[in-house]
C-alpha cells in the first residue's frame, strides 16, 4: 500500500503540468525552488544569487532535483552550468524516469543525462545513460569539442531531443550524436549532484541558471566530420549519408561480400538472421568452416565502424589491408582488429604483454583499455577503426580510443620483425585492401557495419 501510494504521489507531482509551447518557457524563477523536488540523494540544493546551488555530502546516492515539469515532443533545452574545480562531476537529466524502489529498494532516476566533468578526460557534453546503460557518447568520440567546457566559468548548455535522435552542444560547440531504439517521447528534467566517497569531497558545489525549455521547430545544423553513435539496426540518418558514410552490411543479404580466396560467398559456415550476420561454430577451428569473408571492394583511408557480439569463450576478428595475394592456409592475412572474449579464451594469455586481447592490434599492439567499458560475452560492443590519409591508424571500443599507430613508421616495423608477420614482407602496408570478418570456429554475430572513405 505505501508502494502504491509513493507511485500515485510521484505521479501527480510529475502531470501536475505539461509542456506544449512554442516559445521559451523559463524552469527557474531565479529566486525559489518552486516547481522542482529533490529525489533519490540527500544532497543540499538552494538559491544563490539567482543561481540553484547543489552541494555534495556524504552518504547519499547521487542525488537530482527534479522538474516538476514532464516533457513529451520534440523540444530543446538550454541552460548554464558551472563547477569550481576539477574534482566535480555532475549532469543534466532529460527524457528520464524515476522509479521509487529501483535501485535496490530504494528511489532510483534513471535516463539520459548531459555530462559535466571537470576531470581530466573531459568528457563534458557527452551522453551518459544514468542507471541503464553507461556510456552512451563518450566525448573521445569527438576531440574537438573536448576543450569546449570552461572550469570555474558559467557554461552554455544546449540539448536537442527529435523523434529518436539526441544532440548536445556546449559553449556552441557541437558535442554528441545519438540516435537510439529506447528514446521515449516524454520524460522528466533534473539537475544531478554527483554521489562522493571522499571527506575532502564535501562541500563541492555546482550551479545552474537560466533554464528554459521550447517546443523544437527546426534542427540546428551540425558540422561536418561528427560521429553519430546509431543504435538502430543497420541504417543511417540522413546525416550519416550527407558525411559520405555507407553500410556494408544492409541486414538483409550478404551482397558485397565474398569469401576469402573464393569466387562467391561460402555456401555454409555464416548466415543472416534478424538483421544479423553470424559465423557458425564448428569447434573453434580457425576457417575450417565457412572460411572467412571479404568486402568486395577495397579500401585506403576509412573510418569502419560495427557492432559485433561475442558467444562464450569465443574468438574473431575484423581485419583490414587484406589483400589476399599470400594464397596462405587458414584464415587471410591482414591487420587484425582482435575480438576475444579475454577472460575465457586462452589466446588472451598468449603473445606480448596482452597484445592479443580484445580490441588489439593483434599480435602487435595491446588495447589498453578499463574493464567498465568491456560488454562481456552475450552483449553487442561497437568497435571502431580510423585509418587517416597519413597512415595514423586507431582502434576503438565502445566509443574508448585504445590505442593508435602509424602504418610503416620505424616503430610499426620493429614490431612486426618480432611478431608472426615477420614472415611476409611489407605486412600491413598495402595502399589499399580488403576489409575482413574471420571465421574462426566459434558463433560472432555482426550488424551495424558503416564505412566512410577519407580523403
Amino acid at each position: 500500500m505505501k508502494y502504491l501510494l509513493s507511485l500515485f504521489l510521484v505521479s501527480v507531482f510529475f502531470c501536475s503540468q505539461s509542456f506544449s509551447q512554442s516559445v521559451w518557457q523559463s524552469l527557474f524563477d531565479g529566486q525559489s525552488l518552486k516547481g522542482w523536488k529533490r529525489m533519490a540523494g540527500i544532497a543540499d540544493y538552494k538559491v544563490e544569487d539567482g543561481a540553484i546551488v547543489g552541494t555534495t555530502v556524504l552518504n547519499s546516492p547521487n542525488s537530482f532535483l527534479v522538474s516538476d515539469k514532464k516533457f513529451a515532443g520534440d523540444f530543446v533545452l538550454e541552460l548554464e552550468v558551472k563547477i569550481e574545480d576539477t574534482a566535480m562531476n555532475s549532469g543534466v537529466q532529460f527524457r528520464s524516469n524515476y522509479d521509487p524502489k529501483g535501485n535496490k529498494g530504494k528511489p532510483k532516476v534513471y535516463g539520459y543525462q548531459f555530462e559535466i566533468d571537470g576531470s581530466a578526460r573531459r568528457w563534458s557534453g557527452g551522453i551518459y545513460d544514468e542507471g541503464r546503460r553507461d556510456w552512451l557518447y563518450p566525448v573521445s568520440l569527438n576531440p574537438r569539442a573536448q576543450k569546449a567546457f570552461r572550469i570555474n566559468e558559467y557554461n552554455k548548455v544546449r540539448i536537442e531531443c527529435a523523434g529518436n535522435e539526441i544532440k548536445t552542444w556546449l559553449n556552441d560547440i557541437a558535442v554528441s550524436y545519438v540516435s537510439d531504439t529506447l528514446l521515449k517521447n516524454q520524460g522528466l528534467i533534473a539537475l544531478q549532484v554527483h554521489s562522493i566517497g571522499k571527506e575532502e569531497q564535501v562541500g563541492e558545489k555546482v550551479y545552474f541558471k537560466n533554464i528554459r525549455v521550447q517546443k523544437l521547430t527546426k534542427k540546428s545544423v551540425e558540422p561536418p566530420g561528427m560521429y553519430v553513435v546509431n543504435l538502430n539496426k543497420n541504417v543511417l540518418t540522413e546525416y550519416e549519408k550527407n558525411e559520405g558514410w555507407r553500410l556494408l552490411f544492409d541486414g538483409k543479404t550478404t551482397t558485397g561480400w565474398k569469401g576469402a580466396y573464393k569466387p562467391g560467398f561460402p555456401e555454409k559456415g555464416w548466415e543472416v538472421k534478424n538483421g544479423v550476420l553470424s559465423v557458425v561454430a564448428s569447434e573453434g577451428k580457425e576457417s575450417a568452416n565457412g572460411g572467412d569473408i571479404v568486402t568486395t571492394d577495397q579500401f585506403s583511408a576509412f573510418d569502419l565502424s560495427f557492432q559485433f557480439k561475442l558467444s562464450t569463450g569465443g574468438n574473431s576478428g575484423v581485419k583490414y589491408f587484406v589483400t589476399l595475394t599470400e594464397n596462405n592456409q587458414g584464415s587471410a592475412i591482414g591487420l587484425e582488429y582482435q575480438i576475444l572474449d579475454d577472460s575465457l579464451h586462452p589466446d588472451a594469455k598468449l603473445g606480448i604483454a596482452g597484445n592479443r586481447t580484445l580490441a588489439s592490434l593483434y599480435d602487435l599492439i595491446k588495447a589498453e583499455k578499463q574493464s567498465r567499458f568491456i560488454h562481456q560475452a552475450g552483449e553487442w560492443n561497437t568497435g571502431r577503426i580510423i585509418v587517416y590519409p597519413n597512415n595514423k591508424v586507431e582502434h576503438y571500443l565502445n566509443g574508448i580510443k585504445v590505442l593508435e599507430y602509424y602504418r610503416g613508421d620505424k616503430t610499426f616495423r620493429s614490431l612486426v620483425a618480432v611478431s608472426k608477420y615477420k614472415i611476409w614482407p611489407n605486412f600491413g602496408e598495402a595502399k589499399q585492401g580488403h576489409i575482413l570478418l574471420q571465421d574462426h570456429g566459434d558463433q560472432v554475430s555482426f550488424r551495424n557495419i558503416k564505412i566512410k572513405e577519407l580523403k
